[in-house]
């Protein structure tokens, strides 16, 4: 398996497990935090934790990531080098917004100390990280 396979499947299965994470918290479980409030503060920046509906669709956006870096659908190569280029847009805007500090810009209300805290120093560089793991699907044949 060459260098960018390598890449797009650690990106990919890792974006799958994020959205098992976020179907987990969209079904109640506040793993890998205590409670409801202490993942809301953690993982959102706010008091309380979104609707198992919101958890769900973030879950789905991040199946489909998952699939258009892995290289699906397989027969329509321009909609999957589309689809993994505007994943590993989303992915490094949301780590240069996290890491300057303007999360709530694209996000009113993630604006706890502790969120903000957490999202500099690990959310933001892992979506950088992903970006970067990603990119090689854009251009894979």
């Amino acid at each position: 398996m060459d260098g960018s396979r390598v890449a797009t499947t650690a990106a990919s299965a890792a974006l799958v497990g994020l959205a098992g994470l976020h179907a987990a918290w969209g079904l109640g479980s506040t793993w890998p935090l205590p409670d409801r409030a202490a993942l809301a503060d953690a993982a959102v920046g706010t008091a309380d934790v979104p609707p198992p509906a919101a958890c769900f669709a973030v879950a789905a956006a991040l199946g489909l990531a998952a699939a258009l870096v892995d290289g699906r659908p397989r027969r329509r190569p321009l909609l999957r080098r589309v689809g993994a280029g505007g994943v590993v847009a989303v992915l490094a805007s949301r780590g240069v917004v996290g890491l300057v500090g303007s999360t709530g810009l694209v996000s009113p209300g993630s604006s706890s100390p502790r969120y903000r805290r957490l999202n500099r120093r690990y959310y933001s560089p892992l979506c950088l990280s992903l970006a970067a793991l990603a990119s090689p699907a854009v251009r894979r044949r």
